[in-house]
C-alpha cells in the first residue's frame, strides 16, 4: 500500500479528506440540482466581494444565468464524484479550488465587506471557503487516488499498454 513514500496513516488520512471534500461537493451539487428551481440568482446578486459588480451582471440575463446555475451545479457534483471515487482527482482538485476560490471571493471574510445573509459565525479572513481551498491544496500536492481511488486502475491500464 505504500507508494510515494507514504506511511499508511498518512495514506488513510489522505484518503479520508479527498472522500470527505468529495463528498461535500457532490452533496451540494445533487441539492441543487434535484431542489425544482433552484438557482445561484440570489446568491450572486448578494454577493458583497470585490466581483459583485460582475456577479450581480450575471443575473441580468436569463441565458446566462441558466449557464452559470448549470456549470456550477454540475461543477459541484463532478468535482464531488471524481474526489469521492478518486478518479482524474488531479484535475478536478484544481476545478474545485478555482470554484471554492470564486464563492470566497464573492462573500470575503475581510474588515468592511458586510454579509446580507446568515453565516455560521463571524469569520476575519478565514473561513470554511478558505480551509477547505487549502484543503485540496494539500491533496493536490500529496495526492493519494493513484493509490486509493479508481485512478490506480487508469495507471495501471496505461502501464499495460505501455508495456
Amino acid at each position: 500500500m505504500k507508494e510515494n513514500n507514504f506511511s499508511n496513516p498518512q495514506i488513510i488520512s489522505l484518503t479520508m479528506l479527498r472522500v470527505l471534500i468529495g463528498w461535500h461537493f457532490l452533496y451540494e451539487g445533487l441539492i441543487k440540482l434535484f431542489t425544482p428551481g433552484w438557482t445561484s440568482f440570489g446568491y450572486l446578486t448578494n454577493s458583497v466581494g470585490p466581483v459583485s459588480p460582475i456577479l450581480k451582471m450575471l443575473t441580468t440575463n436569463q441565458t446566462v444565468l441558466s449557464i452559470v446555475d448549470y456549470v456550477n451545479m454540475w461543477g459541484l457534483v463532478l468535482i464531488g464524484l471524481s474526489l469521492f471515487i478518486g478518479l482524474f482527482s488531479r484535475y478536478f482538485r484544481i476545478f474545485g479550488i478555482v470554484l471554492i476560490f470564486l464563492y470566497y471571493i464573492a462573500y470575503p471574510p475581510f474588515a468592511g465587506f458586510s454579509i446580507n445573509s446568515p453565516t455560521e459565525g463571524s469569520y476575519w479572513i478565514v473561513n470554511k471557503n478558505l480551509i477547505e481551498m487549502a484543503a485540496l491544496f494539500v491533496l493536490y500536492f500529496f495526492p493519494t487516488s493513484h493509490i486509493t481511488g479508481l485512478d490506480l486502475f487508469v495507471k495501471k491500464l496505461i502501464s499495460k499498454e505501455n508495456g
